[in-house]
């Protein structure tokens, strides 16, 4: 963990974010309360810190070269991590280039995630259909109570 995490240092954030206000999964909707986006082959979080979508969802379209340099595949490419996946809003407050992008709280696949926090399967689920727009949630990563 780190509090002054860089684009591609593999660090999760500390710090207390907000969690977005939209869902995103290669599965269908599992009942959340939140808008939710079923991603689909071209979706991308751009992680191109020169982009000026840098740290956003961007529908680019199945084939389409996207407008951003890209050094990972569209998310419609990892099926079991992102099947449900909720933003932790890091950088995005402002968005500051390089400081970081794409932290999600999605499934844990039995390896290292790349910053993100990952949960199994069920555990995830009981979250994100727990979480509540209208409270407007927050996740603590690193800071003691």
């Amino acid at each position: 963990m780190r509090a002054k995490r860089q684009e591609g240092d593999s660090s999760t954030p500390a710090g207390l974010f907000p969690i977005g206000r939209t869902m995103y999964g290669n599965s269908p909707n599992p009942g959340v309360a939140f808008r939710y986006v079923r991603l689909r082959c071209g979706d991308w979080w751009v992680e191109d810190s020169k982009s000026p979508a840098y740290n956003t969802f961007q529908r680019v379209g199945c084939g389409r070269r996207p407008p951003f340099k890209v050094t990972t595949p569209d998310m419609s490419t990892s099926p079991r991590a992102y099947a449900h996946l909720a933003v932790v809003e890091y950088n995005m407050h402002p968005v500051v280039p390089g400081r970081g992008s794409g932290i999600f709280l999605h499934v844990q696949i039995g390896k290292a995630t790349s910053g993100c926090i990952s949960l199994r399967r069920p555990a995830l689920l009981r979250v994100l259909r727990w979480l509540d727009p209208a409270s407007r949630p927050e996740i603590s990563i690193g800071v003691g109570s």
